[in-house]
Protein backbone atom coordinates (compact mmCIF):
# COMPACT_ATOMS: atom_id res chain seq x y z
CA UNK A 1 0.00 0.00 0.00
CA UNK A 2 1.74 3.22 -1.18
CA UNK A 3 1.03 6.44 -0.24
CA UNK A 4 -0.16 7.76 -3.14
CA UNK A 5 -2.52 5.01 -3.62
CA UNK A 6 -3.73 6.26 -0.73
CA UNK A 7 -4.19 9.88 -2.10
CA UNK A 8 -5.71 8.62 -5.40
CA UNK A 9 -8.48 6.39 -3.04
CA UNK A 10 -9.41 9.46 -0.66
CA UNK A 11 -9.79 11.75 -4.28
CA UNK A 12 -12.34 9.02 -5.53
CA UNK A 13 -13.96 8.31 -1.67
CA UNK A 14 -14.34 12.50 -1.85
CA UNK A 15 -15.73 13.05 -4.94
CA UNK A 16 -17.61 9.70 -5.63
CA UNK A 17 -16.92 9.68 -8.68
CA UNK A 18 -13.33 8.13 -10.58
CA UNK A 19 -13.74 10.29 -13.58
CA UNK A 20 -14.09 13.54 -11.46
CA UNK A 21 -11.06 11.84 -8.89
CA UNK A 22 -9.11 11.27 -12.48
CA UNK A 23 -9.38 15.45 -13.77
CA UNK A 24 -8.75 16.38 -9.98
CA UNK A 25 -5.61 14.45 -9.81
CA UNK A 26 -4.78 14.74 -13.57
CA UNK A 27 -4.22 10.86 -14.50
CA UNK A 28 -6.41 9.29 -16.96
CA UNK A 29 -9.46 7.17 -15.87
CA UNK A 30 -8.25 3.86 -16.47
CA UNK A 31 -5.37 4.56 -13.96
CA UNK A 32 -7.44 5.45 -11.44
CA UNK A 33 -9.63 2.42 -11.88
CA UNK A 34 -6.90 0.13 -11.73
CA UNK A 35 -5.02 1.59 -8.64
CA UNK A 36 -8.39 1.54 -7.32
CA UNK A 37 -9.01 -2.30 -8.31
CA UNK A 38 -5.01 -3.02 -7.02
CA UNK A 39 -5.83 -1.54 -3.88
CA UNK A 40 -9.09 -4.01 -2.92
CA UNK A 41 -7.22 -7.23 -4.34
CA UNK A 42 -4.14 -6.17 -2.17
CA UNK A 43 -6.80 -5.53 1.08
CA UNK A 44 -9.29 -8.55 -0.55
CA UNK A 45 -11.93 -6.53 0.21
CA UNK A 46 -14.41 -3.97 -1.96
CA UNK A 47 -13.77 -0.46 -1.06
CA UNK A 48 -16.12 0.87 -3.18
CA UNK A 49 -19.81 -0.02 -4.54
CA UNK A 50 -20.19 0.92 -8.16
CA UNK A 51 -23.11 2.32 -9.54
CA UNK A 52 -25.03 4.69 -12.65
CA UNK A 53 -24.19 8.05 -10.50
CA UNK A 54 -20.81 7.11 -9.67
CA UNK A 55 -19.39 5.12 -6.49
CA UNK A 56 -20.07 5.25 -2.78
CA UNK A 57 -17.79 3.98 -0.20
CA UNK A 58 -18.49 0.19 1.27
CA UNK A 59 -18.06 -0.18 5.08
CA UNK A 60 -14.71 -1.12 4.69
CA UNK A 61 -14.06 1.76 2.21
CA UNK A 62 -15.29 3.80 5.31
CA UNK A 63 -13.05 2.78 7.70
CA UNK A 64 -9.98 3.24 5.40
CA UNK A 65 -10.78 6.46 4.52
CA UNK A 66 -10.27 7.15 8.57
CA UNK A 67 -7.31 5.72 8.49
CA UNK A 68 -6.01 7.05 5.27
CA UNK A 69 -6.65 10.76 6.82
CA UNK A 70 -4.68 9.66 9.50
CA UNK A 71 -1.71 8.48 7.40
CA UNK A 72 -1.70 11.15 5.17
CA UNK A 73 -2.01 13.59 8.20
CA UNK A 74 1.04 11.96 10.06
CA UNK A 75 3.46 12.41 6.41
CA UNK A 76 2.09 15.86 6.67
CA UNK A 77 3.10 16.66 10.06
CA UNK A 78 6.71 14.70 9.21
CA UNK A 79 7.65 16.87 6.74
CA UNK A 80 6.85 20.23 8.29
CA UNK A 81 8.65 18.61 11.45
CA UNK A 82 12.03 18.11 9.78
CA UNK A 83 11.79 20.60 7.06
CA UNK A 84 9.78 23.92 8.58
CA UNK A 85 11.27 25.72 5.71
CA UNK A 86 10.12 24.04 2.73
CA UNK A 87 7.09 22.14 4.17
CA UNK A 88 4.11 24.43 6.34
CA UNK A 89 1.52 22.16 7.52
CA UNK A 90 -2.05 22.78 6.16
CA UNK A 91 -5.45 22.87 7.70
CA UNK A 92 -8.36 22.76 5.79
CA UNK A 93 -11.82 24.14 7.27
CA UNK A 94 -15.07 25.72 6.13
CA UNK A 95 -17.44 28.00 6.80
CA UNK A 96 -21.07 29.54 5.48
CA UNK A 97 -20.96 32.93 3.48
CA UNK A 98 -22.52 34.96 6.54
CA UNK A 99 -19.41 34.17 8.78
CA UNK A 100 -16.97 34.02 5.79
CA UNK A 101 -17.49 37.65 5.43
CA UNK A 102 -16.14 39.43 8.59
CA UNK A 103 -15.89 36.70 11.48
CA UNK A 104 -13.71 33.96 10.41
CA UNK A 105 -11.11 36.22 8.80
CA UNK A 106 -10.63 38.03 11.73
CA UNK A 107 -10.23 34.77 13.70
CA UNK A 108 -8.16 33.64 11.05
CA UNK A 109 -5.88 36.78 11.02
CA UNK A 110 -5.52 36.57 15.11
CA UNK A 111 -4.66 32.96 14.77
CA UNK A 112 -1.75 32.86 12.04
CA UNK A 113 0.23 35.66 13.99
CA UNK A 114 1.93 32.81 16.10
CA UNK A 115 1.44 30.01 13.87
CA UNK A 116 3.20 28.89 10.63
CA UNK A 117 0.45 26.95 8.95
CA UNK A 118 -1.23 26.90 5.63
CA UNK A 119 -5.27 27.93 5.84
CA UNK A 120 -7.76 26.32 2.90
CA UNK A 121 -10.81 28.19 3.68
CA UNK A 122 -13.86 26.79 1.99
CA UNK A 123 -17.32 28.42 1.99
CA UNK A 124 -20.56 26.73 1.01
CA UNK A 125 -23.73 25.52 1.94
CA UNK A 126 -24.14 23.94 5.23
CA UNK A 127 -25.32 20.99 3.38
CA UNK A 128 -22.28 20.79 1.68
CA UNK A 129 -20.03 21.61 4.23
CA UNK A 130 -20.86 18.69 5.68
CA UNK A 131 -20.92 16.64 3.09
CA UNK A 132 -16.82 17.72 3.03
CA UNK A 133 -16.31 17.11 6.69
CA UNK A 134 -17.60 13.69 6.69
CA UNK A 135 -15.86 12.64 3.60
CA UNK A 136 -12.07 14.76 5.15
CA UNK A 137 -11.97 17.29 2.54
CA UNK A 138 -11.77 19.70 5.77
CA UNK A 139 -11.09 19.20 9.40
CA UNK A 140 -13.34 21.26 11.01
CA UNK A 141 -16.23 23.73 9.64
CA UNK A 142 -18.60 26.64 11.02
CA UNK A 143 -21.98 25.90 11.05
CA UNK A 144 -24.82 28.41 12.52
CA UNK A 145 -27.35 25.86 12.55
CA UNK A 146 -28.29 22.06 13.12
CA UNK A 147 -26.01 19.72 12.13
CA UNK A 148 -25.36 15.69 12.22
CA UNK A 149 -24.84 15.17 16.00
CA UNK A 150 -24.08 11.25 14.86
CA UNK A 151 -21.14 11.89 12.71
CA UNK A 152 -19.77 15.50 14.29
CA UNK A 153 -18.68 17.04 17.95
CA UNK A 154 -18.95 20.91 18.46
CA UNK A 155 -15.27 21.60 20.26
CA UNK A 156 -16.39 25.12 20.12
CA UNK A 157 -19.24 27.71 20.37
CA UNK A 158 -20.20 31.33 20.97
CA UNK A 159 -23.49 33.26 20.49
CA UNK A 160 -23.59 35.67 17.28
CA UNK A 161 -25.56 38.62 17.52
CA UNK A 162 -28.23 39.47 14.78
CA UNK A 163 -30.06 42.22 13.14
CA UNK A 164 -32.88 43.07 11.02
CA UNK A 165 -32.14 45.46 8.33
CA UNK A 166 -34.84 47.61 6.41
CA UNK A 167 -34.19 50.51 3.61
CA UNK A 168 -34.71 53.70 5.66
CA UNK A 169 -38.08 55.45 4.60
CA UNK A 170 -37.84 58.25 1.74
CA UNK A 171 -34.30 56.89 0.51
CA UNK A 172 -35.38 55.66 -2.51
CA UNK A 173 -37.40 58.27 -5.09
CA UNK A 174 -38.09 54.71 -6.98
CA UNK A 175 -40.62 54.11 -4.96
CA UNK A 176 -39.73 50.76 -4.84
CA UNK A 177 -42.12 48.62 -2.63
CA UNK A 178 -39.94 47.28 0.05
CA UNK A 179 -42.01 44.75 1.29
CA UNK A 180 -40.31 41.95 0.60
CA UNK A 181 -38.52 39.30 2.59
CA UNK A 182 -34.76 39.28 1.11
CA UNK A 183 -33.38 35.68 1.90
CA UNK A 184 -31.11 33.38 1.12
CA UNK A 185 -32.02 30.61 -1.19
CA UNK A 186 -30.46 28.11 1.21
CA UNK A 187 -33.46 26.16 2.61
CA UNK A 188 -30.98 25.36 5.55
CA UNK A 189 -29.79 28.97 6.07
CA UNK A 190 -30.17 30.24 9.52
CA UNK A 191 -30.86 33.64 9.05
CA UNK A 192 -33.62 32.67 6.04
CA UNK A 193 -35.19 31.04 8.99
CA UNK A 194 -34.74 33.36 11.43
CA UNK A 195 -36.10 36.23 9.10
CA UNK A 196 -39.20 33.88 8.33
CA UNK A 197 -39.95 33.38 11.77
CA UNK A 198 -39.68 36.91 13.08
CA UNK A 199 -42.85 37.66 10.40
CA UNK A 200 -44.78 34.87 11.08
CA UNK A 201 -44.86 36.55 14.58
CA UNK A 202 -46.05 39.97 13.54
CA UNK A 203 -48.51 38.20 11.05
CA UNK A 204 -47.60 40.17 7.94
CA UNK A 205 -48.96 39.00 5.25
CA UNK A 206 -48.18 41.36 2.75
CA UNK A 207 -44.58 40.45 2.60
CA UNK A 208 -43.60 38.11 -0.14
CA UNK A 209 -40.65 36.11 -0.69
CA UNK A 210 -37.02 37.17 -2.72
CA UNK A 211 -34.19 34.82 -2.79
CA UNK A 212 -30.95 35.13 -3.60
CA UNK A 213 -27.50 32.92 -3.91
CA UNK A 214 -24.99 35.21 -2.04
CA UNK A 215 -24.81 37.65 0.65
CA UNK A 216 -23.81 40.58 -1.04
CA UNK A 217 -26.48 40.38 -3.45
CA UNK A 218 -28.81 40.10 -0.21
CA UNK A 219 -27.42 43.17 0.86
CA UNK A 220 -27.22 45.19 -2.04
CA UNK A 221 -31.25 44.07 -2.66
CA UNK A 222 -31.72 45.87 0.91
CA UNK A 223 -29.56 48.96 -0.04
CA UNK A 224 -31.80 49.75 -2.83
CA UNK A 225 -34.81 49.49 -1.27
CA UNK A 226 -36.12 46.08 -2.13
CA UNK A 227 -37.20 44.49 1.56
CA UNK A 228 -35.71 43.20 4.48
CA UNK A 229 -33.14 41.14 5.87
CA UNK A 230 -31.55 39.28 8.94
CA UNK A 231 -27.73 39.45 8.76
CA UNK A 232 -24.93 38.91 11.79
CA UNK A 233 -24.51 42.13 13.45
CA UNK A 234 -21.11 41.59 12.60
CA UNK A 235 -21.57 42.27 9.08
CA UNK A 236 -24.20 45.15 9.49
CA UNK A 237 -21.78 46.90 11.60
CA UNK A 238 -18.74 46.58 9.15
CA UNK A 239 -20.53 47.56 6.33
CA UNK A 240 -20.00 51.31 5.18
CA UNK A 241 -22.06 51.19 2.29
CA UNK A 242 -25.36 50.15 4.62
CA UNK A 243 -25.75 54.07 4.54
CA UNK A 244 -29.71 53.72 3.85
CA UNK A 245 -30.25 51.06 5.76
CA UNK A 246 -31.80 50.80 9.27
CA UNK A 247 -31.07 48.02 11.55
CA UNK A 248 -32.55 46.36 14.73
CA UNK A 249 -30.64 44.24 17.23
CA UNK A 250 -32.93 40.83 17.90
CA UNK A 251 -32.93 39.37 21.21
CA UNK A 252 -32.22 36.00 20.20
CA UNK A 253 -28.34 35.47 18.93
CA UNK A 254 -27.57 32.37 17.04
CA UNK A 255 -25.29 29.63 18.05
CA UNK A 256 -22.04 29.36 15.80
CA UNK A 257 -20.10 26.04 16.57
CA UNK A 258 -16.85 24.33 15.49
CA UNK A 259 -17.26 20.84 14.78
CA UNK A 260 -15.09 18.15 13.60
CA UNK A 261 -15.83 14.28 12.70
CA UNK A 262 -16.39 12.29 15.91
CA UNK A 263 -14.04 9.51 16.18
CA UNK A 264 -11.28 10.88 13.30
CA UNK A 265 -7.60 11.69 15.11
CA UNK A 266 -7.22 15.31 15.17
CA UNK A 267 -4.33 16.60 13.27
CA UNK A 268 -1.64 18.80 14.86
CA UNK A 269 -2.40 22.33 12.82
CA UNK A 270 -6.62 21.39 13.85
CA UNK A 271 -5.46 20.64 17.77
CA UNK A 272 -3.71 24.48 17.65
CA UNK A 273 -6.18 25.84 16.01
CA UNK A 274 -8.99 23.97 18.45
CA UNK A 275 -6.69 25.87 21.58
CA UNK A 276 -6.77 29.35 20.14
CA UNK A 277 -10.81 29.05 19.94
CA UNK A 278 -10.78 28.05 23.41
CA UNK A 279 -8.54 30.62 24.58
CA UNK A 280 -10.41 33.48 22.89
Amino acid sequence: MESQDLRIFKAVAELQSISKAADRLDYVQSNISQRIKNLEDELGVPLFSRNNRGVTLTEEGSRLLDYTDQILGLMEEARSSVNPEKWKTTLAIGAPQTLSAVRIPRLLSSFLQDNRIDIRMKTDRAERLQEMLQYGEVEGIFVNGTFNNVLFTPVYTYDERVVVISPKPGEHSNELPGDHLIINSDQNCVYRRKLLDVYMEKKESNRTVMEFDSLEAILQAVNDGLGISVIPADVAYSRKELQSVLMEELTDPVRVSFIVKQGRKQSRPLKQFIRFLEGI
